[in-house]
Order: structure tokens, then sequence, then C-alpha cells
């Protein structure tokens, strides 16, 4: 029987990232479960993100987990890779899909515009004790710019304020003197990272980073940007990601 599957949601986003990415993998018969992360639900209002951590996300992440019956397959983009980094610490795991993740602690960006997020949130001010705004604009140029403009409004419109605690903890992981993000000892599931070559969120040469303090696959997949659950081309991730799946299932079979 497939292993059920849990997808993870970035950064001011929600369980509806996965709406269209999940479908292959029902059909592939995994039982897939798209959690709204805390504070990201539907009603929530701005001030249910104050003050919540990377490690209260993971802790969630980690108890949902537990609760299947059989050890799930976490699916995560963005900053929910990290998030399911972080909760496979806390919980068995059967593997990981890690769609352009965040990196971890000790891991740097590489590019420009990974600098000028992290360090354009402390023109905010004191941001790790708010709740921040998502920047549209930040999202149409770096994250949806490979969507037709119609698919882009129904995005816009349903992003949530952000947990600056958690965002600090991810992007200015450096002045973090816990170590929040940090994951210790190396994993014990398999896992994969995948990243669009056009990713300047995170993007190839970070991901690539990423994959080796974890020690994962990588595939860098050509004409992608940084929202791979679903901009066109969306099913090829989805396919190359059930393909993995399934050698490793067939691995330890």
């Amino acid at each position: 029987m497939a292993a059920p599957v849990i997808m993870v949601h970035g950064a001011f986003c929600g369980d509806w990232t996965f709406e269209a990415f999940q479908a292959p993998f029902i059909a592939a018969g995994h039982a897939v479960t798209c959690p709204a992360l805390r504070g990201h639900g539907h009603g929530d209002t701005a001030g249910t993100v104050v003050g919540v951590s990377m490690l209260d996300y993971a802790a969630d992440i980690a108890a949902l987990c537990r609760s299947q019956t059989e050890p799930p397959i976490l699916v995560g983009h963005s900053m929910g890779g990290l998030v399911s980094l972080l909760a496979a610490r806390r919980a068995p795991v059967s593997g990981l899909v890690l769609l352009a993740p965040s990196p971890p602690w000790g891991v740097a960006g590489w590019s420009l515009e990974e600098g000028v997020t992290a360090f354009g949130l402390h023109l905010l001010g004191p941001f790790w004790s708010q709740a921040v705004s998502p920047d549209r604009t930040l999202m149409l140029r770096y994250s949806l710019d490979r969507l037709p403009p119609g698919a882009r409004r129904p995005i816009l419109e349903r992003l949530r304020p952000e947990s600056g605690r958690a965002l600090w903890e991810t992007l200015n992981w450096w002045l973090d003197p816990m170590m929040t993000t940090s994951l210790g000892a190396q994993l014990q599931a398999p896992a994969l990272v995948m990243v669009g070559d056009r990713d300047v969120v995170h993007p190839p040469t970070t991901a690539r980073l990423t994959a080796s303090r974890i020690g994962a696959d990588l595939r860098v997949i050509p004409g992608m940007s940084h929202w791979l659950p679903g901009e066109p081309g969306w099913e090829v991730v989805a396919q190359s990601a059930l393909d993995w799946i399934e050698t490793q299932a067939t691995a330890t079979a």
C-alpha cells in the first residue's frame, strides 16, 4: 500500500498551494493531507502568527506525522520544505520531497534576491515580533513569474500574513543564537531536493548545498522557477517526485 503523503506549504501561503499538485499522488494511491500551518487557515487573523516559531510549525507537522497509519512522506515547498526537515527530526517519516526548500541553519543563500529578502525585512523594524504582510510585488516578480496573468490573482488574494519570528529564524539564521533551524545529525529518511533552474528565491546553487547537507538526491528542473507546485510544468515535477518515491519504495521492499 502506498505511504500517506503530507504536503506542507511555504511562507505566506496555505493548504490551497497543493490543490492541483496533490492529484497525481492521489491517483497513484497515496492518501494526501494538506494542512494549513498554524495561523494560515481560512479565517485566521494576522495576530495568530505573532511569535510563532519554526519549531511550532515543525511540532504541528510532527504530530500529524505520528497520527498517520504509517510513517508518511513529507512534501514541502519553500519554507515548508524546511518545516518538513525539522519535523522529520521529531517524528518518523519514510521520505521527504523538498520543492525549492528554504535552507537550514548554516547553509548560506547564494543569490542577490536571497540577500535582499533577508536584509530587507529589517526595514520593517522589529519584524520578528510582528505578523509580516505578504509583499505581492516580490511574489509576482520572483515566485509567480511563470504563471499566466489570470492565474496569479487567485493566489495573491489568498496570501496570508507570516510570522516574523519564523521568517527571522529562516532568513537571518546567522543572528539566531538558538540555532533554531539547525538539523544536527544526518537524516535517516531518504530525501529528494527539487529546484527550477530559473529559481532566484532558492536557486540551484543553494538547493545543491541543502541537498549535500542532508544527504539528499538533487534534481534541477529545466525552465522552472520557484512556484513548483503550480506553475506551468508542475505535472513534470509531480511525476518526477512520484517516480523517485516508487524507486525508494522498491529499494526498501
